[in-house]
């Protein structure tokens, strides 16, 4: 009995072993890998590499000019000399390694009769270099018109290819791009000591924009105003947003707010009789206001406020003051990135025998000279640098010039490309340090989207294709910002180590203890018996 019941105990202890054995073997062969697989963040590949190279990108424009020699306007003898093709590079002296440098390809021809007026927009800049008494006067040597065109004196000299050469290069230059331009579309890229707060005045890139017209009449009981802004917008203001509709679009609206105070007390001139806003009470005009305006909180786009102000009876006539005192003669500000106030004075005959409230007609030809002046500065459409001696023709009736709408791609395409590059890095950065962060296929797509498009816009701006480098440009900002703010890479950022050791420690505790015990008594046992073997041999 004694016997088989030690047998029998054996046989317990050796099923036990198994049991443990098989127990341990299921969790390690299959639970591990199952539980590791099921609880693993699936993470997309991204081309890492190509990202970080687009920090060392350097970016080239080249800026195609056509250059025609009409009749008489250069020597006989340097006629053949001229070369078909002259390439002039120079560098961008801006402390930003995004933008490398500039290129000017220039195309030189030869007619042999006088060149008339192209009835097609060239794509390119086009100097033609007219004999020394046509086309200018004789204090002009150039003229720069409203579209890709300019005229260049021709000279009869020795020196005659050197000097309209540099002739040439400081024309396109004045058309193209300058050093403000660039610095004014990277200024969120720079240093914040490089460039002053003028640099940071143009909008940023965006594909779109909304644009706010607003009439304040805080007194209604005393002027009863009157505008014609539905057809002001139609004659002046949709003309140049349909010629600036390359850039982005635009929606227009309007409205008429009552007792819409400016926050700002008017102070009273003795010596005019008049009340003036000061330069320095300026900033405080627009958050009472704009907190009237509700435009902003619905938007997806950047909105541009232009404010008529009508001012109360008790405060008028009112006129703001520069820096120095003195009024300014539109009588009208702007803010950067924001848009603009005017203050429209009522006529004081107006009140002669006239009953309250005052019947107000507002002059929209010289309200809409003043926005759309704004308008222009708040795109960095400003004027340009032009060389000396050099006659700048008017803007056209759309009030923008085309080689202006060219200089604003340039800039809103190496704003695009800084930005697009700049959120790529950052997030690129962002999902190298936090490893649990779950990358979908869509969000992988946008980022190759985004990588290829940067690529495609440098090569395009290097081959002087403006338009499509621009649309590339677009792009590639779109889908890296798409990419950096999808929702899915947010749901584990709030899921550290101590959190999931608290989750998953109560769970396999208990089971892996009884495991480990057995595994351990076992090899302790079996350890002992080869011991106990040993001795015996």
């Amino acid at each position: 009995m004694a016997v088989a019941a030690t047998s029998a105990t054996d046989i317990e202890v050796v099923r036990g072993r198994r049991a443990a054995l098989f127990c341990a073997a299921v969790a390690i062969v299959l639970g591990l890998p199952l539980w590791w697989k099921t609880t693993e963040t699936y993470r997309a590949p991204l081309p890492y590499s190509q990202i970080s190279g687009l920090d060392a990108l350097q970016l080239r424009l080249m800026v195609p000019v056509t250059v025609v020699f009409t009749r008489d306007s250069v020597p006989l003898d340097d006629q053949e000399k001229l070369p078909f093709t002259v390439v002039h590079e120079r560098e961008i002296p801006l402390k930003c390694e995004f933008l490398q440098g500039q290129g000017c390809l220039v195309e030189l021809r030869s007619v042999q009769r006088c060149v008339e007026c192209p009835t097609k927009e060239p794509e390119c800049f086009s100097a033609f270099f007219s004999e020394p008494s046509a086309f200018l006067s004789q204090d002009k040597m150039s003229y720069i018109g409203p579209g890709r065109t300019a005229v260049v004196r021709g000279i009869m000299h020795r020196e005659a290819l050197n000097i309209m050469g540099r002739r040439i290069i400081q024309v396109a230059q004045a058309m193209s791009l300058t050093e403000d331009v660039l610095a004014a579309a990277l200024a969120d890229h720079l240093p914040e000591d490089k460039w002053s707060s003028d640099k940071r005045r143009p909008l940023k890139s965006s594909s779109g924009y909304e644009i706010t017209f607003s009439l304040l009449n805080p007194d209604p009981k005393s002027h009863d105003v009157h505008w014609d802004i539905e057809g002001a917008v139609r004659r002046y203001v949709q003309p140049f947003l349909s010629a600036l509709s390359a850039a982005g679009n635009f929606s227009v609206d309007s409205q008429i707010l009552y007792y819409a105070m400016l926050g700002v007390n008017p102070r009273f001139d003795p010596a005019s009789s008049s009340y003036y806003l000061a330069m320095h009470s300026l900033p405080h005009v627009i958050n009472p206001v704009e907190s009237r305006l509700g435009s902003s909180a619905a938007s997806l786009y950047p909105v541009l406020n232009f404010l008529l102000y009508v001012p109360e009876l008790a405060h008028s006539p009112l006129y703001i003051q520069d820096k120095d005192g003195a009024p300014v003669a539109t009588n009208a500000f702007h803010s950067p990135r924001w848009g603009g106030i005017m203050v429209y004075n009522v006529d004081p005959k107006a009140y002669n025998g006239s009953r309250l409230p005052v019947r107000v007609e507002v002059d929209m030809v010289r309200v809409m000279e003043v926005f759309l002046a704004q308008l222009r500065l708040l795109f960095g459409i400003a004027q340009p640098q032009v060389p000396p001696k050099c006659l700048l023709s008017g803007p056209k009736s759309e009030g923008l010039m085309t080689w202006e709408l060219d200089r604003l791609l340039w800039a809103r395409s190496v704003e695009n490309l800084a930005t697009a590059t700049t959120t790529l890095t950052s997030l690129a950065q962002l999902l190298g340090k936090i490893s649990n962060i779950v990358i979908k296929d869509d969000v992988a797509s946008e980022v190759y989207r985004a990588v290829a498009a940067v690529q495609k816009a440098a090569e395009e701006l290097a081959s002087g294709h403006l338009a499509s480098a621009f649309v590339a440009s677009q792009e590639a900002v779109t889908s890296s910002e798409r990419a950096f703010f999808d929702p899915s890479l947010l749901h584990l950022l709030y899921f550290p180590d101590d959190q999931k050791f608290a989750i998953y420690i109560p769970l396999f505790l208990p089971m892996a203890v009884p495991i480990l015990h057995s595994l351990a008594k076992i090899f302790l046992e079996t350890r002992k018996n080869w011991n106990k073997s040993e001795k015996t041999d």
